[in-house]
């Protein structure tokens, strides 16, 4: 009697095991504020492609990689700067052998209001334009001490004279989007933005673009962290394919490509 039930059970448990569906899995990304939009695209493709549902937590480089530091269940890290993923790297928070350079992109001077376009010299008064659009008007960036935007606009506001003229003109945000917004909503006269942002906003006027040798080439590395989900790298491996490449230079980003 065990015998035969044992031959009817096993067939029937296999023709199971291969009839039900496969379990979807989830997959944590840590990103980059301004990776908003094409990234959630990339994700909706691939969770229509292999079941797996991709959860994106926006933010500021800083933020999310001191979170990871926390302790927080991360599956992959996209950074807007390789600063914060070398500083994972040295705690040994990431899988270093899965770090990639994904996308590029360029620093921008934008205006709430339209305009001509701004020449970007040692000569210009940047001042002057916050005063003449606002008085008392502040020039929006992010936290030039820790998120890589404002990292980048000290750097280039240094570079081209300007910094000592405005710093003490700046309204800081937590992260490149909400230094956006300040200008799309017109709290802010001016800002600094990657070009994505800009044209990420219809709300906004691009006015000038940053010479890249004033400031660190603007680079978005990915990586898997330590503890991360098997499936994980799929998705990882997924941004650098040609479909998802194609959507964030749509975006406006500069696609690295396969590592």
């Amino acid at each position: 009697m065990r015998s035969t039930m044992l031959r009817i059970l096993i067939p029937l448990l296999t023709f199971l095991a291969f009839a039900l569906p496969a379990q979807a899995e989830r997959v944590l990304v840590f990103a980059a504020a301004s990776l908003a939009g094409p990234l959630d695209e990339v994700a909706q493709a691939f969770s229509e492609e292999t079941g797996d549902e991709v959860v994106i937590s926006y933010a500021g480089s800083s933020v999310l990689a001191r979170q990871i530091e926390q302790g927080a269940p991360a599956d992959i890290f996209l950074s807007a700067n390789q600063g914060w993923i070398d500083h994972l790297a040295a705690l040994g928070l990431i899988v270093n052998p899965t770090r990639r350079e994904l996308w590029r992109n360029q620093l921008v001077l934008i205006s709430h209001a339209p305009g001509d376009a701004v020449e970007l010299t040692p000569e210009l008064d940047l001042a002057g334009l916050l005063d003449s659009s606002l008085e008392g008007g502040r020039l929006a960036v992010a936290l030039t001490a820790s998120v890589p935007a404002g990292v980048y606009a000290q750097e280039t506001l240094t570079a081209l004279g300007q910094w000592d003229l405005v710093k003490d003109r700046l309204a800081e945000s937590d992260n490149v989007r909400a230094a956006l917004a300040l200008v799309a909503t017109g709290a802010a006269p001016w800002g600094i933005v990657y070009a994505t942002d800009a044209g990420a906003d219809p709300r906004v006027h691009l006015r000038a673009t940053f010479p890249p040798e004033t400031h660190t080439g603007i680079t978005y590395p990915g990586t898997l962290v330590r503890g991360a989900r098997a499936e994980a790298i799929h998705f990882l491996n997924y941004l650098a394919q040609p479909e998802a490449l194609s959507l964030f230079e749509a975006a406006g980003f500069d696609p690295v490509g396969a590592p």
